[in-house]
């Protein structure tokens, strides 16, 4: 199973949307592998947006992420990747399509809510940089057999 990393914006804990946004990512039928609240340190976000650190608006991204503690989710299921960013929407918030959580929700490009990794390869260096292994929990779900059918688990 692909696992995917997704942080919840200090604009979705602000407008008290992180259980509406979790409960779309379960009942879609992702598996949470990791879940925590944290705040996100100078390191850690010169890291993880190192593609932006030399452009002019990134010390306000950096700035917008450290107004509360985010929410870090690592989340499980086959394509999980692909999943995630189609649930989300596009990152300019304003013309995602209705019924994602960015077309729903949200009205900007730095305050949409959600980052989620843009492609397996991310993802592989997103989740250890946001979870520490024993962080991480592999476990059977009762529902998968429901979610998908035999031919598609591993």
């Amino acid at each position: 199973m692909e696992r995917t990393l997704v942080l919840l914006k200090p604009d979705a804990v602000q407008r008290d949307l992180v259980g509406e946004i979790l409960a779309r990512l379960e009942r879609k039928g992702l598996k949470i592998a990791g879940l925590k609240m944290m705040r996100l340190s100078d390191e850690l976000l010169n890291e993880h947006y190192s593609h932006l650190v030399g452009r002019p608006f990134f010390p306000e991204v950096k700035s917008f992420m450290q107004l509360t503690p985010v929410v870090a989710l690592c989340l499980e299921g086959i394509d999980s990747v692909n999943t995630v960013r189609a649930i989300c929407g596009i990152t300019k918030a304003r013309e995602a399509a209705p019924g994602t959580i960015r077309g729903e929700f949200a009205m900007s490009v730095q305050a949409n809510l959600i980052h989620c990794s843009d492609s397996l390869e991310t993802a592989q260096v997103e989740v250890p940089r946001f979870f520490k292994p024993e962080e991480l929990f592999t476990y059977s779900d009762a529902l998968e057999g429901y979610l998908y059918n035999s031919s598609e688990r591993e």
